[in-house]
């Protein structure tokens, strides 16, 4: 008897080989509501995931749906460039009077274009047009985006690899507890910035994720990033923190360097300030820096205005009072206490873990176990990927609007799932 294969989807015969998600989760997926995806065939799956921190308000979410709807029914702006549009007037009102002025931060906004690898590739270029340098310090394990600019701060080797060209201008530096405290913060970045013959060129700029997400939930400690401020303040380096994945309450607060209370004198974003999913970002700088001539730094679609309008709705729905920050910390807590049972129960095999709001890393000494956990939670009916050099670590990245009951669903799933690949 001869079996005939089946015939292989379009989706391995036409897409590129580059493709990556798919892999790890084999389903063709047809719609989503809140915290859950389902397949063609039906089938449920609990999103840990949210479009890698596209998605804080969940799929589909209902208010931001009924507000992109409408604005698209009245035949409202969708392609806009720079032009002045009533759905870009009406975001920056409500991110001005609901972000900015509450939190005392006196950023211009500036629309790079729509990813966040834009947005940074914006930040460095207006680093190095005002200090006149071309140098920028980025931090061990850091990630912050695809294109060239962006590859040349990050330090993961295999998308360096894909550039295919030497990175420049660029200079890494130990993260926070890098050395695991064995030596003083900032102990070697400082003595290079001070020796003459150390070979360091004198960086414009000093870019940082507060939680690195890519590289394996690194969470940096609040008075380590003081500590970072002060250095860039005292050696005339502008310090640029890249909250693409880590903002929009991802770590509690809208910002995540809140809690250090430090103001950087450039931050970027992406991923969910559209709320909705929508390809959209910022670039925020203190005014004395905006010394762009118009149009030095421009895209095609850097003005999306179904995400102005999304992000409007989010901002006013999720940002008007602290109950969004309340319920992030409630649900950080929830997973923290499932962890820290995961953890001890795993000792032996050298689990532990590591996060803040509602961003958390679960690590184990087997490098390849984090990935093992990731497969079987999937067959399990749990979306998880894996961060860190090694993607030796399990990333939990739900949606901020997450249910309770939702939250322990998933996490039961997720310490099954660590039970059955011990």
């Amino acid at each position: 008897m001869t079996i005939t294969p089946p015939a292989l989807s379009v989706f391995e015969t036409l897409e590129s080989e580059v493709r990556s998600y798919c892999r790890g989760w084999p389903a063709v997926f047809d719609r989503a509501q809140g915290s859950h995806l389902y397949d063609e065939d039906g089938h449920a799956y609990l999103d840990f995931f949210a479009g890698a921190g596209s998605l804080n308000y969940g799929h589909n979410n209902p208010v931001l749906k009924r507000a992109l709807i409408d604005y698209i029914e009245r035949d409202g702006i969708t392609h806009g460039l720079d032009m002045a549009t009533a759905a870009k007037r009406n975001f920056l009102e409500t991110f001005q009077n609901t972000v900015l002025r509450p939190r005392d931060l006196p950023y211009k906004v500036m629309f790079p274009g729509p990813t966040g690898t834009n947005a940074v590739e914006s930040a460095l270029k207006l680093a190095r047009k005002v200090k006149g340098r071309e140098s920028v310090v980025s931090f061990t394990n850091a990630f912050h985006g695809m294109s060239l600019g962006a590859l040349a701060v990050t330090g993961n080797a295999f998308k360096r690899a894909g550039a295919g060209i030497p990175l420049v201008h660029g200079t890494p530096m130990p993260f926070d507890n890098y050395f695991d405290g064995s030596v003083p913060d900032f102990l070697w970045f400082e003595r290079l910035l001070e020796d003459q013959g150390s070979g360091l060129n004198k960086p414009a700029a000093v870019i940082v994720e507060t939680v690195q997400g890519e590289g394996g939930i690194n969470v940096a400690r609040a008075e380590w990033l003081r500590a970072l401020q002060d250095l860039c303040h005292r050696q005339d380096m502008l310090l640029i923190v890249d909250d693409i994945q880590m903002g929009c309450g991802r770590t509690g607060e809208f910002f995540s360097f809140e809690e250090a209370g430090i103001t950087p004198d450039i931050v970027t974003l992406s991923k969910s300030i559209s709320g909705y999913g929508l390809p959209m970002s910022l670039c925020l700088f203190k005014p004395e820096l905006d010394i762009w001539e118009p149009g030095e730094h421009n895209g095609t679609f850097r003005g999306n205005n179904p995400a102005f309008v999304t992000a409007a709705a989010a901002l006013e729905t999720y940002w008007a009072d602290g109950h969004m920050e309340q319920q992030i910390r409630a649900r950080g807590e929830q997973v923290e206490q499932v962890l820290l049972s995961v953890a001890a129960e795993n000792a032996e095999s050298g689990a532990s873990y590591r996060g803040r709001g509602l961003v958390w890393g679960l690590e184990f000494a087997d490098k390849g176990r984090a990935t093992a956990v990731c497969k079987r939670a999937f067959e399990l009916g749990l979306l998880l990927e894996t961060s860190g050099p090694q993607s030796e670590v399990v990333k939990l990245l739900p949606a901020l609007t997450i249910t309770p009951d939702e939250l322990d669903e998933g996490l039961r799933i997720l310490a099954r799932s660590v039970r059955e690949t011990a």
